[in-house]
């Protein structure tokens, strides 16, 4: 195993009592990234994190820390700093007391731990608190004391299982950022469970995407959202208009697919297509252009206009198309607000090829 790859699943399999809830898992977490392991419910994210952390053991395969097999070795003695939603907290234990645990229990020197403890919570700006007790503290507090606790020992990964959780919208936010910057800060490797596509989106180096106990994409957030490569993530993944049909004609990095409607759009491919297979193509509301130079893009339709609704930075559009009785466009109110139809109005609609995609499972 190379240096730069601090973790490694090996065709790791997990079954509850016949069920397969993580399926023959192969790939690398890259030492001091921010990885997100994103999925729905029961999609297997969290088991993957529990077998790393050892609170859980594979059912088949291995696991590799710093280039040496863990499976069947404590969590204890592992070196991963875990942080949970609901904060796991000692009450009867201060602060301080809190995030020096981990250091005691590892039978660290006394005047060390109070140099770590310190350290420790002034990095999570919780440095005047050490002698409160966690019942004194908000949520957001709690959550950071969990944090400096997991940091505290230097491990060699941080895995956060849906953290933020708990918290309101405005702190759970504000806690992304300091995420964040905190890990930019101390250069080490976390993996991060959720749910939440905006979180996934604004920390991430990398995003796993789990569905049915299998990985079905990891990418930088950018080509997660820009390039899927797959049907289910293209749909979980931020919003989508998505129309069905066949490829016509294959050029290098472009093709021409005939919708089920007899509509014809031109889409980029990612390889691995042919004509007369039978695909879809994704197109982000966010890409489509109204009016104008609309009028000019690889793919153009005049469209009823059905509804236009006001959301403050943006306007949402609702058009029809042949087959596809409600297409979603979304346009900058700043840059667009002069030009946009009415409901009612008939308008033209355009995107180009390039912000089409196709995908074929």
């Amino acid at each position: 195993m190379s240096d730069d790859i601090v973790a490694r699943y090996e065709n790791v399999s997990k079954d509850y009592d016949g069920v397969k809830v993580v399926s023959d898992l192969t790939f690398d977490i890259r030492r001091g990234e921010f990885l997100s392991l994103l999925g729905p419910s029961g999609s297997g994210k969290t088991t993957t994190l529990m077998m790393l952390a050892g609170l859980q053991s594979p059912s088949s395969g291995n696991i590799f820390l710093d280039g040496r097999p863990i499976v069947g070795i404590p969590a204890h003695q592992r070196n991963i700093g875990v942080v949970f939603q609901n904060y796991a907290l000692f009450p009867h234990m201060s602060v301080g007391e809190n995030v020096s645990f981990p250091l005691r229990a590892r039978r660290t020197a006394r005047a060390e731990i109070a140099r770590r403890v310190r350290e420790s919570l002034e990095m999570v700006q919780l440095g005047p608190l050490i002698d409160r007790w966690p019942g004194e503290l908000s949520g957001g507090q709690q959550q950071r004391v969990a944090l400096a606790r997991a940091l505290v020992f230097d491990p060699s990964v941080v895995l956060l299982d849906e953290p933020l959780g708990a918290l309101d919208r405005q702190l759970r936010e504000n806690m992304q950022l300091e995420l964040k910057q905190l890990h930019r800060q101390t250069g080490i490797t976390m993996i991060y469970v959720t749910h939440d596509q905006g979180e996934a989106m604004t920390m991430s180096d990398r995003v796993a995407v789990f569905d049915q106990g299998r990985i079905l994409q990891c990418s930088a957030p950018e080509r997660i959202y820009n390039a899927p490569e797959s049907r289910f993530v293209a749909e979980f993944v931020g919003e989508n208009n998505r129309f069905s049909g066949t490829v016509e004609t294959v050029d290098a990095a472009e093709c021409s697919v005939r919708t089920d409607d007899d509509v014809r759009i031109r889409a980029v491919h990612g390889g691995h297509v042919a004509a007369g297979d039978a695909v879809q193509v994704y197109v982000r509301p966010e890409r489509i252009e109204v009016g104008g130079a609309a009028a000019t893009r690889d793919n153009s339709f005049q469209v009823p206009v059905l509804d236009a609704i006001f959301l403050g930075d943006h306007t949402r559009l609702k058009v029809a198309m042949p087959g596809h009785p409600e297409v979603t466009v979304k346009r900058n109110f700043l840059d667009d607000a002069d030009d946009l139809p009415a409901a009612g109005q008939t308008a033209t609609i355009g995107w180009s090829a390039q912000a089409a995609r196709v995908v074929t499972h």
